[in-house]
């Protein structure tokens, strides 16, 4: 149980509809920059490219055993 009070402890704090209304407000005014998409991008192969990596081992391996190509 200690470690999930230490869990909870670290959750947000409930926030009131005002504050939260608040905190939508400000990410609906964001502006992205030229660059930003790019770096979205990167961002996003960086995160998945351990899944991208393992996917290719599980095709690749069993078609150079069984001589697909």
């Amino acid at each position: 149980m200690a470690l999930l009070d230490f869990w909870r402890k670290r959750l947000p704090k409930e926030k009131s509809e005002a504050e939260l209304e608040e905190h939508y407000d400000r990410i609906d005014q964001m502006d992205l920059d030229k660059g930003d998409f790019f770096a979205m991008v990167v961002g996003a192969f960086m995160a998945l490219w351990p899944v991208l990596l393992i996917v290719a081992i599980i095709v690749l391996i069993p078609m150079l055993f069984f001589r697909v190509f």
